[in-house]
């Protein structure tokens, strides 16, 4: 037997790019690297709120920057993300809850389809400029993803049960005591000590920190078949 896996969280909301651009990197080598990838639904407006911090984007000039480097990283990872039209109206109007309550939901009952629904969660939003703060948007996301009408149905009936409620308070309470600012982050437990990595820029030092080959963000295996 070769050395058990080591466990990262990734602590994640799909309102957030960086999110998508780092939860893309890591499920390609979560199958190279020795890794147990744990997926980790959080708010990222309570983590906003706890750590004081505000989104980029309310500055003008980052708001410029980000946009340009987002297509820049989008083009780099090769996924196909895009700012949505009335971005203020998406990220400070409608925000995120009710989709990370259902991720949370899905966590819960479905971990097996957790990755692919929120990646579908992430191209509603930040690739088609579609909605995810309604409940047809949500069931049609997790439809798309593979999940039955009755499953993601049984699923949305759940959002506002304490239960889920209480677990996305948790793990983003968990974020923010690992010091978390903003989203991502990817924290790697290693040899007994905790790693904690913010964005999604990271991956080369979570490598060395792993002792694995880094290979950008599209390795070789998984190039092959985009």
């Amino acid at each position: 037997m070769g050395p058990l896996p080591r466990t990262l969280e990734l602590f994640y909301d799909v309102l957030s790019p960086y999110s998508w651009l780092g939860f893309e990197v890591l499920c390609r080598y979560k199958n190279i690297w020795n890794i147990n990838l744990q997926l980790r639904p959080s708010l990222i407006g309570g983590i906003m709120k706890d750590s004081g911090n505000q989104p980029p984007a309310l500055l003008p000039r980052k708001a410029q920057y980000m946009r340009n480097d987002i297509r820049l990283l989008g083009q780099h990872v090769q996924i196909p993300v895009q700012f949505p039209k009335d971005f203020f109206s998406v990220i400070l109007e409608k925000g995120s809850l009710s989709a990370m309550r259902f991720l949370t939901a899905v966590s819960m009952e479905h971990p097996e389809m957790l990755e692919k629904v929120s990646r579908e969660l992430w191209m509603r939003v930040w690739s088609r400029d579609e909605d995810i703060s309604e409940p047809q948007s949500i069931l049609a996301a997790a439809e798309k993803a593979g999940m039955s009408t009755e499953q993601a149905r049984g699923l949305l009936e759940k959002v506002s049960t304490p239960n889920v409620k209480n677990k996305l308070k948790e793990t983003t309470e968990a974020a923010c005591k690992y010091g978390a600012f903003g989203l991502p982050i990817t924290v790697a437990h290693l040899d007994g000590q905790t790693h904690v990595l913010f964005g999604s820029d990271r991956m080369e030092l979570l490598a060395h920190l792993l002792g694995e080959k880094w290979m950008g963000p599209v390795p070789p295996a998984i190039n092959a078949r985009l």
